[in-house]
């Protein structure tokens, strides 16, 4: 939805928390913009300034409140808002001029869009008048993000600014999470205007539902205490809810397994003896098979996406489905719901613990004993593991395991997307909500590097890893010199086996080892043909040109070492190119546009399961 800012009377909002009444002051729409975001209570902007939202930036220079990161693409401050705003639960914040500076931030809202990330962008337009005329560096950029956004706006006139910012972000957090767009005409930005604070806003029609229906969560209780199979599927608006603390007493009270997506890893400790792993295409053995095998499936916070379901006429089909979300539009969308439950995450957990405690009051209580075995059988029969390289090279998995074992307590892991990003998920133990920061939905490379960025700039106390792959790391890896001259020491892992990993992967497996355009280590005028991994750039000699401390990895006799080097290193970003062997893949996995039932643990080796489905 999109609305033109016309500047009518509106009701009054909520303050933000701490939230107090400005006097009026005498201001331009710039200022009003900034004055704005102080009392919304952003506290980071990453942005790059032009000619369409130059007004807004003089301003800015006077702030105390709001501090500016200076990126070096577009891409990497909508990047980089989407990190701090996962990292740190609060609204992330980005800024751009018109034209191409808007439409470069149109990937990162998309990969918000799908993620449910709290986003506001906010990008200058041409001036009002000139709207519609092709003028100089503009874009319909309303037009172009409507299907990626929760709502965006266009503000003609200066009256409005503060109005529209205080919608943006309250529609940004509330309900389901999303981006808003506030395309603001640079006229607007210079005109001179009134800033009073709170605004007034107009919502009509926005009314999102958190409290489920008592009844549809009685159905819910009952459903879960008559199961002989049932199973939590946990998706990322669990952690969206601040649910983690209700999440595990809901699943310790029924002693029912958990998986949890890719979107959702840390909402349930890895390490809980009831948690199953990740489901979906790169998911575990035990997870898949559980949701294949299960007659009752809860999600919580799901949406029962292709990368879980697989084939969808075949995914579980002995399964009733509970299925809860904070939008209505997801409950049956791909799967038929028996009960439907429109609530947020953390209210509709907390109503099914007081169901399930009454169901066993009245001596309902679940027997999943000949359940457990099962899953008990596929866990410890095809656990996560991978082979060490015959040719004494680096494991890629053996890198990040051990990452992951050495880094801080605490520590934020972002990944860029391919088999690195599988892997991590995998094989790094993720025990907290907010540890895991990933593109989930639109799996965009290049997301790592900022997203890291964004979120050691919203949690500078925390060791902040990005998990890159050579070919996302040449994507974004301009932002290590904002990271370096902005005093936020992320560290990276490049995992550089010199392909498009996943790529190569599925080459490998169904395109006969053609390995059309996925090799990035070697050209016509490769002076070193027989290196292992990308080396032109030398990603050891960029990363020091951008102000980084840069280390390699080669062997596995250095790799603790060399990680516990990078962990000492605090006052700027550290980069490690681990050159690693190229042929590792991502097991298990199920083949794109097959059955779940077809998983495989790994290269020809196929799961037997039995046959459970009449216990």
């Amino acid at each position: 939805m999109t609305e033109q800012a016309t500047g009518a009377s509106h009701p009054q909002p909520r303050p933000r928390s701490g939230g107090h009444s400005a006097p009026v002051e005498n201001v331009t729409g710039a200022q009003s913009l900034i004055r704005s975001l102080e009392e919304v209570g952003a506290d980071t902007v990453f942005g790059i300034p032009g000619g369409a939202i130059l007004p807004a930036y003089d301003p800015l220079m006077d702030s105390t409140r709001v501090r500016h990161v200076l990126v070096r693409h577009e891409q990497g401050a909508g990047h980089a808002a989407t990190g701090y705003a996962q990292a740190t639960g609060r609204v992330g914040v980005c800024m751009a001029t018109s034209g191409p500076g808007a439409t470069n931030l149109v990937t990162p809202i998309a990969d918000a869009h799908m993620d449910s990330v709290p986003l506001v962008a906010i990008t200058g337009q041409v001036a009002s008048k000139a709207i519609g005329t092709d003028a100089f560096q503009e874009a319909d950029i309303v037009g172009i993000t409507m299907p990626i956004t929760k709502h965006n706006f266009l503000v003609t006139k200066a009256e409005d600014i503060p109005r529209v910012i205080a919608q943006a972000f309250h529609i940004a957090s509330t309900g389901r999470p999303g981006p808003v767009l506030v395309d603001i005409a640079k006229d607007a930005l210079q005109a001179r205007t009134t800033f009073s604070w709170p605004p007034t806003m107009d919502l009509p029609g926005y009314r999102p539902v958190t409290k489920p229906h008592a009844k549809q969560i009685r159905e819910a209780a009952k459903l879960i205490t008559a199961a002989k199979r049932p199973i939590l599927y946990v998706g990322g608006g669990v952690l969206k809810a601040g649910a983690t603390a209700e999440l595990k007493v809901l699943a310790e009270l029924t002693g029912a397994p958990v998986t949890t997506t890719l979107m959702a890893l840390g909402a349930f400790p890895d390490s809980h003896p009831q948690h199953l792993g990740m489901p979906g295409m790169h998911g575990s053995v035990a997870a898949v098979t559980g949701l294949q095998k299960a007659d009752l499936i809860v999600a919580l916070g799901a949406r029962f996406d292709d990368r879980v379901t697989g084939k969808l006429d075949s995914f579980a089909p002995y399964a009733k489905i509970v299925h809860a979300d904070i939008d209505p539009a997801e409950i049956g969308k791909n799967r038929a719901a028996d009960v439907p439950i429109v609530g947020d995450a953390r209210e509709v957990i907390a109503d099914l613990i007081q169901a399930v405690q009454k169901e066993h009051s009245e001596g309902n209580q679940g027997d999943y004993g000949t359940w457990w075995k099962d899953l008990s059988r596929w866990r410890d029969t095809y656990p996560l593991g991978y082979d060490q390289p015959e040719d004494g090279s680096l494991s890629p998995q053996h890198v990040i395991e051990r990452i992951g074992q050495l880094a801080p307590e605490g520590t934020i892991f972002a990944a860029g997307v391919g088999q690195h990003q599988m892997w991590a998920a995998h094989f790094i133990q993720y025990e907290k909500p907010a540890t895991w920061l990933n593109s989930g939905g639109a799996g965009t490379m290049g997301y790592a590097v900022p997203a890291a960025m964004g979120a050691k700039a919203g949690a500078p106390s925390k060791t902040v890893w990005a998990i890159d792959g050579d070919g996302c790391f040449q994507m974004t890896n301009q932002e290590l010199t904002t990271c370096a001259l902005n005093g936020i020491p992320i560290k990276v892992a490049v995992i550089n086996n010199g392909a498009l990993g996943m790529v190569r992967q599925w080459q490998t497996l169904f395109y006969n080892q053609r390995y059309s355009n996925t090799v990035l280590h070697s050209g016509p005028n490769d002076v070193n043909p027989d290196a292992r991994g990308t080396r032109v750039p030398d990603f050891v000699k960029l990363s020091e040109a951008m102000g980084c401390y840069a280390i390699r990895c080669e062997s596995p006799d250095d790799l603790d070492k060399v990680i516990e080097e990078a962990n000492s290193v605090n006052d700027r970003p550290v980069v490690v190119d681990f050159i690693v062997h190229e042929d590792a893949m991502v097991w298990p996995m199920v083949a794109a546009g097959t059955s779940n039932d077809e998983i495989m643990a790994a290269r020809d080796v196929r799961p037997d399961f039995g046959d459970n489905e009449d216990d």
